[in-house]
Protein backbone atom coordinates (compact mmCIF):
# COMPACT_ATOMS: atom_id res chain seq x y z
CA UNK A 1 0.00 0.00 0.00
CA UNK A 2 1.18 3.71 -0.86
CA UNK A 3 1.63 6.16 1.70
CA UNK A 4 -2.18 6.55 3.80
CA UNK A 5 -1.41 10.60 3.51
CA UNK A 6 -1.32 10.57 0.03
CA UNK A 7 -5.18 9.33 0.42
CA UNK A 8 -4.18 6.21 -1.97
CA UNK A 9 -5.70 2.77 -1.32
CA UNK A 10 -4.95 -0.54 -1.88
CA UNK A 11 -5.30 -2.18 -4.76
CA UNK A 12 -7.93 -5.54 -4.43
CA UNK A 13 -9.48 -7.59 -7.34
CA UNK A 14 -8.26 -7.98 -10.85
CA UNK A 15 -6.37 -4.57 -10.32
CA UNK A 16 -3.80 -5.92 -8.32
CA UNK A 17 -3.14 -8.92 -10.89
CA UNK A 18 -0.60 -6.42 -12.90
CA UNK A 19 2.62 -8.79 -11.64
CA UNK A 20 0.99 -12.31 -11.39
CA UNK A 21 1.65 -14.50 -14.52
CA UNK A 22 3.99 -12.26 -16.56
CA UNK A 23 0.93 -10.03 -16.65
CA UNK A 24 -1.50 -13.12 -18.10
CA UNK A 25 -4.02 -12.56 -15.91
CA UNK A 26 -4.41 -8.33 -15.80
CA UNK A 27 -4.39 -9.21 -19.64
CA UNK A 28 -6.91 -11.99 -19.47
CA UNK A 29 -9.56 -8.81 -18.28
CA UNK A 30 -8.30 -6.48 -20.55
CA UNK A 31 -8.77 -8.63 -23.82
CA UNK A 32 -11.77 -10.20 -22.74
CA UNK A 33 -13.62 -6.91 -22.46
CA UNK A 34 -12.50 -5.41 -25.80
CA UNK A 35 -13.36 -8.91 -27.21
CA UNK A 36 -16.96 -8.31 -25.77
CA UNK A 37 -17.10 -4.82 -26.38
CA UNK A 38 -16.71 -5.80 -30.14
CA UNK A 39 -19.41 -7.69 -30.38
CA UNK A 40 -21.69 -5.27 -29.94
CA UNK A 41 -21.09 -3.39 -33.33
CA UNK A 42 -23.13 -6.37 -34.39
CA UNK A 43 -25.83 -7.14 -31.38
CA UNK A 44 -29.43 -6.12 -32.37
CA UNK A 45 -28.49 -5.87 -36.18
CA UNK A 46 -31.29 -6.65 -37.97
CA UNK A 47 -29.64 -7.58 -41.57
CA UNK A 48 -26.93 -9.82 -39.47
CA UNK A 49 -26.08 -12.75 -41.53
CA UNK A 50 -26.22 -16.09 -39.78
CA UNK A 51 -24.46 -18.86 -40.81
CA UNK A 52 -24.59 -22.74 -40.21
CA UNK A 53 -20.67 -24.82 -38.75
CA UNK A 54 -20.64 -28.28 -39.60
CA UNK A 55 -22.48 -29.17 -36.70
CA UNK A 56 -25.25 -27.11 -37.59
CA UNK A 57 -24.21 -24.54 -34.77
CA UNK A 58 -24.21 -20.88 -35.84
CA UNK A 59 -22.01 -18.42 -36.43
CA UNK A 60 -21.72 -14.47 -37.09
CA UNK A 61 -18.88 -12.12 -38.01
CA UNK A 62 -18.82 -10.94 -34.65
CA UNK A 63 -17.79 -14.56 -33.34
CA UNK A 64 -15.56 -14.34 -36.05
CA UNK A 65 -13.76 -10.68 -35.61
CA UNK A 66 -14.31 -11.35 -31.63
CA UNK A 67 -12.00 -14.04 -31.53
CA UNK A 68 -9.66 -12.60 -34.06
CA UNK A 69 -9.01 -9.67 -31.65
CA UNK A 70 -8.33 -12.08 -28.85
CA UNK A 71 -5.75 -13.87 -31.16
CA UNK A 72 -4.15 -10.59 -32.48
CA UNK A 73 -4.10 -9.08 -28.55
CA UNK A 74 -2.26 -12.41 -27.11
CA UNK A 75 0.31 -12.42 -29.98
CA UNK A 76 1.19 -9.21 -30.23
CA UNK A 77 1.60 -9.55 -26.05
CA UNK A 78 2.58 -13.31 -25.40
CA UNK A 79 3.79 -14.71 -28.67
CA UNK A 80 5.36 -17.98 -27.17
CA UNK A 81 1.33 -18.65 -25.94
CA UNK A 82 -0.94 -21.51 -27.74
CA UNK A 83 -4.47 -20.51 -28.13
CA UNK A 84 -7.45 -22.58 -28.75
CA UNK A 85 -10.55 -21.36 -29.79
CA UNK A 86 -14.23 -22.07 -31.42
CA UNK A 87 -14.35 -20.39 -34.20
CA UNK A 88 -10.36 -20.83 -35.75
CA UNK A 89 -7.61 -24.00 -35.56
CA UNK A 90 -5.26 -23.85 -32.33
CA UNK A 91 -2.35 -21.68 -32.25
CA UNK A 92 0.48 -23.74 -31.14
CA UNK A 93 2.89 -22.20 -29.07
CA UNK A 94 6.40 -22.93 -27.01
CA UNK A 95 5.26 -21.73 -23.97
CA UNK A 96 3.09 -23.07 -20.48
CA UNK A 97 0.67 -21.39 -20.91
CA UNK A 98 -2.36 -22.00 -23.31
CA UNK A 99 -5.64 -19.49 -23.73
CA UNK A 100 -8.99 -20.80 -24.60
CA UNK A 101 -11.65 -18.36 -25.77
CA UNK A 102 -15.08 -18.42 -27.11
CA UNK A 103 -15.92 -15.31 -28.38
CA UNK A 104 -19.58 -15.58 -28.55
CA UNK A 105 -20.74 -18.21 -25.99
CA UNK A 106 -25.10 -17.93 -27.11
CA UNK A 107 -25.14 -17.10 -29.98
CA UNK A 108 -28.30 -18.34 -30.69
CA UNK A 109 -29.34 -15.72 -27.68
CA UNK A 110 -27.05 -13.33 -29.45
CA UNK A 111 -28.55 -13.27 -33.08
CA UNK A 112 -32.21 -13.04 -31.30
CA UNK A 113 -31.18 -9.80 -30.06
CA UNK A 114 -31.44 -11.22 -26.14
CA UNK A 115 -28.33 -9.92 -24.13
CA UNK A 116 -27.48 -12.96 -21.89
CA UNK A 117 -24.84 -13.70 -24.84
CA UNK A 118 -21.32 -14.09 -22.99
CA UNK A 119 -17.73 -13.75 -24.25
CA UNK A 120 -15.43 -16.26 -21.99
CA UNK A 121 -11.64 -16.15 -21.77
CA UNK A 122 -9.49 -18.57 -19.87
CA UNK A 123 -5.87 -18.83 -19.21
CA UNK A 124 -4.09 -22.15 -18.81
CA UNK A 125 -1.03 -23.10 -17.42
CA UNK A 126 0.58 -26.73 -17.69
CA UNK A 127 -3.11 -27.66 -19.15
CA UNK A 128 -5.03 -26.54 -16.11
CA UNK A 129 -7.19 -23.49 -16.25
CA UNK A 130 -5.75 -20.48 -13.50
CA UNK A 131 -7.76 -17.68 -14.72
CA UNK A 132 -11.20 -17.27 -16.26
CA UNK A 133 -13.71 -14.25 -17.33
CA UNK A 134 -17.39 -14.22 -18.01
CA UNK A 135 -18.23 -10.87 -20.05
CA UNK A 136 -21.78 -9.80 -20.25
CA UNK A 137 -21.09 -7.36 -22.80
CA UNK A 138 -24.65 -6.40 -23.25
CA UNK A 139 -25.53 -6.07 -19.97
CA UNK A 140 -21.85 -5.04 -19.01
CA UNK A 141 -21.35 -7.50 -16.25
CA UNK A 142 -18.16 -9.36 -15.71
CA UNK A 143 -16.42 -12.09 -13.44
CA UNK A 144 -13.32 -12.78 -13.19
CA UNK A 145 -11.24 -15.31 -11.17
CA UNK A 146 -7.69 -16.41 -10.79
CA UNK A 147 -7.31 -19.47 -8.56
CA UNK A 148 -5.83 -18.63 -5.04
CA UNK A 149 -6.88 -14.36 -5.97
CA UNK A 150 -10.49 -14.77 -5.83
CA UNK A 151 -13.60 -14.30 -7.58
CA UNK A 152 -14.77 -10.43 -8.25
CA UNK A 153 -17.75 -9.12 -9.59
CA UNK A 154 -18.03 -6.04 -11.94
CA UNK A 155 -21.78 -4.48 -13.15
CA UNK A 156 -22.31 -1.08 -14.94
CA UNK A 157 -24.83 1.31 -13.15
CA UNK A 158 -28.05 2.41 -15.23
CA UNK A 159 -26.22 5.40 -16.21
CA UNK A 160 -23.19 3.43 -18.30
CA UNK A 161 -20.38 4.10 -15.29
CA UNK A 162 -18.70 1.09 -14.17
CA UNK A 163 -18.74 -0.01 -10.64
CA UNK A 164 -15.71 -0.82 -8.62
CA UNK A 165 -14.70 -5.07 -8.44
CA UNK A 166 -16.37 -6.55 -5.36
CA UNK A 167 -15.53 -10.10 -4.38
CA UNK A 168 -18.09 -12.39 -5.83
CA UNK A 169 -20.11 -15.43 -3.87
CA UNK A 170 -22.08 -18.56 -4.39
CA UNK A 171 -25.38 -19.05 -2.20
CA UNK A 172 -25.30 -20.92 0.80
CA UNK A 173 -28.29 -22.90 -0.16
CA UNK A 174 -28.50 -26.23 0.68
CA UNK A 175 -31.80 -28.20 -0.14
CA UNK A 176 -31.59 -28.98 -4.03
CA UNK A 177 -35.97 -28.04 -3.08
CA UNK A 178 -34.97 -24.43 -2.67
CA UNK A 179 -32.89 -24.44 -5.78
CA UNK A 180 -32.60 -22.20 -9.06
CA UNK A 181 -31.82 -24.42 -11.45
CA UNK A 182 -30.41 -23.17 -15.33
CA UNK A 183 -29.39 -24.29 -18.53
CA UNK A 184 -29.01 -23.62 -21.74
CA UNK A 185 -31.68 -25.38 -24.02
CA UNK A 186 -33.54 -28.29 -22.20
CA UNK A 187 -33.39 -30.36 -25.95
CA UNK A 188 -29.50 -30.76 -25.62
CA UNK A 189 -30.48 -33.37 -22.59
CA UNK A 190 -32.43 -35.14 -25.35
CA UNK A 191 -29.21 -35.08 -27.36
CA UNK A 192 -27.46 -37.81 -24.78
CA UNK A 193 -30.25 -39.74 -24.27
CA UNK A 194 -31.29 -37.79 -20.63
CA UNK A 195 -34.22 -36.60 -21.03
CA UNK A 196 -35.66 -37.99 -17.85
CA UNK A 197 -32.62 -36.59 -16.14
CA UNK A 198 -33.52 -33.41 -16.99
CA UNK A 199 -36.88 -34.02 -15.56
CA UNK A 200 -35.55 -35.54 -11.79
CA UNK A 201 -33.51 -32.37 -11.43
CA UNK A 202 -36.32 -29.99 -12.28
CA UNK A 203 -38.40 -31.54 -10.01
CA UNK A 204 -36.17 -31.39 -7.30
CA UNK A 205 -35.43 -28.33 -7.54
CA UNK A 206 -37.32 -25.08 -6.65
CA UNK A 207 -37.08 -22.70 -9.93
CA UNK A 208 -35.84 -23.93 -13.77
CA UNK A 209 -35.23 -21.20 -16.27
CA UNK A 210 -33.25 -21.50 -19.36
CA UNK A 211 -30.54 -18.72 -18.80
CA UNK A 212 -27.55 -20.68 -19.48
CA UNK A 213 -24.40 -20.91 -21.19
CA UNK A 214 -21.52 -18.27 -19.47
CA UNK A 215 -24.14 -16.16 -18.24
CA UNK A 216 -26.12 -19.50 -16.36
CA UNK A 217 -22.53 -19.83 -14.71
CA UNK A 218 -22.41 -16.23 -13.73
CA UNK A 219 -25.29 -16.31 -11.99
CA UNK A 220 -24.13 -19.59 -9.99
CA UNK A 221 -21.23 -17.66 -8.92
CA UNK A 222 -23.22 -14.38 -7.58
CA UNK A 223 -25.30 -16.50 -5.77
CA UNK A 224 -28.71 -15.76 -7.93
CA UNK A 225 -28.83 -19.56 -8.76
CA UNK A 226 -27.61 -22.72 -7.42
CA UNK A 227 -27.47 -25.38 -10.19
CA UNK A 228 -25.98 -24.84 -13.87
CA UNK A 229 -25.75 -27.90 -16.61
CA UNK A 230 -24.22 -28.42 -19.84
CA UNK A 231 -25.18 -31.50 -21.12
CA UNK A 232 -22.97 -31.04 -24.00
CA UNK A 233 -19.73 -28.75 -24.24
CA UNK A 234 -16.49 -28.58 -25.48
CA UNK A 235 -13.44 -26.61 -23.55
CA UNK A 236 -14.02 -23.49 -24.76
CA UNK A 237 -17.81 -23.43 -23.13
CA UNK A 238 -16.38 -24.02 -19.88
CA UNK A 239 -12.53 -23.67 -19.45
CA UNK A 240 -13.26 -19.83 -18.24
CA UNK A 241 -15.97 -21.46 -15.57
CA UNK A 242 -13.44 -23.66 -13.48
CA UNK A 243 -11.70 -20.80 -12.20
CA UNK A 244 -14.83 -18.77 -11.88
CA UNK A 245 -16.67 -21.68 -9.36
CA UNK A 246 -13.40 -22.50 -7.32
CA UNK A 247 -12.23 -19.47 -6.41
CA UNK A 248 -16.54 -17.90 -5.82
CA UNK A 249 -16.75 -21.07 -3.10
CA UNK A 250 -18.90 -23.80 -5.66
CA UNK A 251 -17.65 -26.94 -7.61
CA UNK A 252 -17.38 -27.54 -11.82
CA UNK A 253 -17.40 -31.14 -12.49
CA UNK A 254 -18.08 -33.14 -15.84
CA UNK A 255 -20.63 -35.45 -15.30
CA UNK A 256 -18.42 -38.05 -13.91
CA UNK A 257 -17.25 -35.57 -10.98
CA UNK A 258 -14.36 -35.17 -12.45
CA UNK A 259 -13.00 -31.37 -12.12
CA UNK A 260 -12.03 -30.69 -15.89
CA UNK A 261 -12.82 -28.77 -18.50
CA UNK A 262 -12.39 -31.48 -21.58
CA UNK A 263 -14.78 -33.89 -20.28
CA UNK A 264 -17.58 -33.46 -22.83
CA UNK A 265 -20.21 -31.89 -20.00
CA UNK A 266 -20.09 -29.66 -17.32
CA UNK A 267 -22.02 -29.10 -13.62
CA UNK A 268 -21.62 -25.86 -11.66
CA UNK A 269 -23.27 -25.69 -8.43
CA UNK A 270 -22.98 -23.49 -5.34
CA UNK A 271 -20.48 -26.70 -3.97
CA UNK A 272 -23.22 -27.39 -1.09
CA UNK A 273 -25.43 -28.99 -3.85
CA UNK A 274 -22.87 -30.73 -5.56
CA UNK A 275 -23.18 -34.39 -4.44
CA UNK A 276 -26.96 -34.28 -4.91
CA UNK A 277 -26.90 -32.94 -8.28
CA UNK A 278 -24.43 -35.75 -9.07
CA UNK A 279 -26.47 -38.61 -7.53
CA UNK A 280 -29.08 -37.37 -10.01
CA UNK A 281 -26.63 -37.30 -12.85
CA UNK A 282 -24.93 -40.45 -11.65
CA UNK A 283 -21.74 -39.80 -11.51
CA UNK A 284 -19.81 -42.46 -11.39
Amino acid sequence: MTDSNMGSTELTGPEAWSSLESGRLSAMVSIARAAGTHTLKYFGSGDLRVDAKKDDSPVTIADREAEQLVREQIAEAFPEDTVQGEEFAETVGQSRYRWVVDPIDGTKSFVCGVPLYSTLLALEKDGQPIGGVIFIPALGEMVVAALGHGCWHQTRSIDGTLQGWTPARVSGRTELSQAVFVTSQVDSFDARDSAETFKRIERACWITRTWGDGYGYLLVATGRADVMIDPVCNAWDVAAILPVMVESGGRFTDWKGVATVRGGDGLGTNGSLHDAVCQILGCE
